[in-house]
């Protein structure tokens, strides 16, 4: 027989024992994520870091000594120069070699730097840049690199013919199935003083419509401020779109049309606008590489391992800010 009180189940509760059960649920809560009213936010993308060797491109150092100093410095990779890897060949460097240094010192080759002509007009000179640019792919493969700059090299200047974007992206896709036969990617670069491809929303739309699984584009804060690009349009790239991104700055007392590359400044040492910068390429997904591009005379000048550890010390500096 059922006793005349209140069983455990349909007692009401007293105010005490009602606190106690509200302090219990909160505890839970804070113990398993799944009660909580939101899930704890994910930690930042911890990104990797690269060393430009155009900043220190005035020392003119061989190349496996631009390796050694960017092992030193911190950085994660290198991004070289063709004509220093073309330089290093040409004096008897074995670039399986460099590649084992490039390994054994725990870098890797996020991307190279390449002016291929690709993207020009005239049919023989396109197709010479083509075969250039597959000789820089295969030179960029031997050192264990994965992806190369495709900058509009040769249709810069005024003189030069405004390209259709429709015609770059079919260029594009050309130079992409290049790299897929050699194994190195093609990065659509922006070139802020160029004739063509000079703003973000040029560049991402001959990327896209080159229709190519591998497409991509290669940002860089100099050249979206120097081309007239807002960085506000970086929230409408996807993380996918970009693996890797040239960080700099530059001095806002110097108009647009006027800054040149001799500017370019340690990021934080300028006036671009980092912490949105930073913020805005969380928020798309980016997980790739920030890779230190600088051209400044001034660093050219003093001794190459302080350039590339004031250079590190800057990036991170940049990444605290957001």
């Amino acid at each position: 027989m059922t006793s005349a009180k209140h069983s455990p189940i349909t007692q009401p509760l007293c105010r005490r024992d009602w606190l106690g059960a509200v302090a219990a649920l909160g505890t839970a809560a804070a113990v398993d994520p799944l009660l909580a009213d939101e899930p704890a936010a994910p930690p930042p993308p911890k990104w990797r870091t690269s060393f430009n060797t155009s900043c220190i491109m005035g020392q003119k150092l061989p190349l496996p000594e631009q390796v050694r100093i960017a092992s030193e410095a911190g950085y994660d990779a290198i991004e070289p120069w063709l004509r220093d890897i073309d330089q290093f060949v040409q004096s008897g460097g074995s670039l399986a070699d460099v590649g084992k240094q490039i390994s054994d010192a725990g870098l890797t080759v996020e991307s190279a730097i390449g002016f291929a002509n690709w993207i020009v007009d005239d049919p023989a000179a396109r197709e010479a840049g083509l075969e250039q640019l597959r000789r820089d792919m295969d030179a960029v493969r031997q050192i264990g690199g994965i992806r190369i700059a495709a900058p509009p090299a040769g249709a810069t200047k005024p003189e030069n013919p405004k390209l259709d974007l429709l015609v770059v992206a079919e260029r594009y896709r050309a130079a992409l199935d290049v790299g897929r036969d050699v194994g190195v990617t093609p990065q659509l670069e922006v070139w802020g003083f160029s004739h063509n491809l000079p703003r973000l929303g040029e560049t991402m739309f001959a990327a896209v419509e080159s229709g190519h699984p591998d497409a991509c584009v290669l940002p860089d804060i100099y050249h979206l401020h120097r081309g007239g690009s807002e960085f506000a349009g970086l929230k409408l790239l996807s993380g996918a779109a970009v693996h890797v991104f040239h960080v700099n700055d530059y001095p806002a007392s110097v108009a647009r049309a006027e800054l040149n590359d001799a500017q370019r400044v340690y990021p934080g040492d300028g006036d671009a606008p980092l912490k949105e910068i930073v913020s805005l390429l969380r928020a798309t997904g980016f997980n790739g590489v920030l890779s230190l591009e600088l051209f400044n005379r001034t660093h050219w000048e003093q001794d190459p391992l302080e350039v590339a550890k004031n250079g590190r010390a800057s990036i991170q500096r940049m990444l605290d800010m957001a």
